[in-house]
């Protein structure tokens, strides 16, 4: 298995199910780009609590972001090509929601956290800006 970071939009709404063991699960698919901008199905499905919530508040074309454990493989489709399998086990799901939400509470609290660095003067957080193009 891999350890992966899969960035791509949700194909149709994600499904929560049940195995035959009575345990709910949920599964989605991902449209991911490849390195040659072509798109590339995963398919993805998350166990924990956490990841099956954030994949059910998604709908069909949301950008989302996966961490987990990858799995690629091949088959053979109708016309005989080989094309690869992509399959994720989510642990994480990550949505420009996080983001927006996380900027809030750090502007609502308006302080510093116990541990947290200083503010460079000036005031700005010359990270601050790296996470504007998710919101």
């Amino acid at each position: 298995m891999i350890d992966a970071l899969v960035g791509g939009k949700l194909f149709k709404a994600a499904e929560e199910r049940r195995s035959s063991s009575g345990k709910t699960f949920v599964s989605a698919n991902v449209r991911a780009a490849d390195g040659e901008g072509e798109g590339l199905f995963v398919n993805v499905v998350a166990f924990s609590d956490s990841a099956k919530a954030a994949l059910l508040a998604l709908d069909d074309g949301d950008s989302v972001s996966l961490a987990g454990t990858l799995k690629i493989g091949t088959y053979q489709a109708r016309d005989g090509s080989v094309r690869p399998s992509v399959s994720m086990v989510a642990q994480k799901v990550l949505m420009a929601y996080h983001v927006a939400r996380k900027r809030k509470a750090a502007a609502e609290a308006g302080e510093r956290k116990p541990g947290q660095a200083e503010m460079p003067r000036g005031g700005r957080d010359p990270l601050d800006d790296s996470l504007d193009d998710l919101a």
